[in-house]
């Protein structure tokens, strides 16, 4: 059952009690926390539900030392931010989606260096520093 559902009103924010973005394992049907919802984060879907909106709606996909951004949102979002802690590194990662496009990758940028391939990974490196990743969201020109 969707969560979001739950939580669509202040009243049912109230009554639900809990994150909104997660699927609890119970809903309370007894007075007096009827639709309250309980147990969070401790069931399995609760993290398939996260790890399917991160990898694919958001696009985050680790493989290895690397990263691939591959965002399938709503044409209606302006972009949205990441932060990612790669061991002592911390990677902020921001993507725009500047024509309200669904997909594709026109641009990636690395601390400010433009990269010459949007499709490939971008490497992760544990240096202990704050890096900047700049995705712009579009057809490749």
């Amino acid at each position: 059952f969707d969560p979001l559902q739950h939580t669509r009103t202040p009243e049912g924010v109230e009554r639900y009690k809990v994150e909104p973005y997660v699927v609890c394992a119970d809903v309370y049907s007894v007075a007096p926390h009827v639709g309250r919802g309980g147990w969070t984060w401790y069931s399995g879907s609760a993290g398939w539900l996260y790890r399917a909106g991160l990898e694919w709606l958001l696009g985050f996909r680790l493989q290895g030392d690397t990263l691939r951004m591959e965002p399938c949102i709503p044409r209606a979002w302006k972009g949205f931010e990441i932060e990612y802690r790669h061991g002592s590194s911390r990677y902020a990662i921001a993507v725009e989606n500047p024509h309200g496009t669904c997909r594709g990758v026109a641009r990636v940028e690395l601390d400010g260096a433009s990269q010459s391939d949007p499709a490939a990974a971008i490497p992760l490196v544990d240096d202990g520093k704050d890096h900047r990743v700049r995705i712009v969201m579009g057809q490749l020109q």
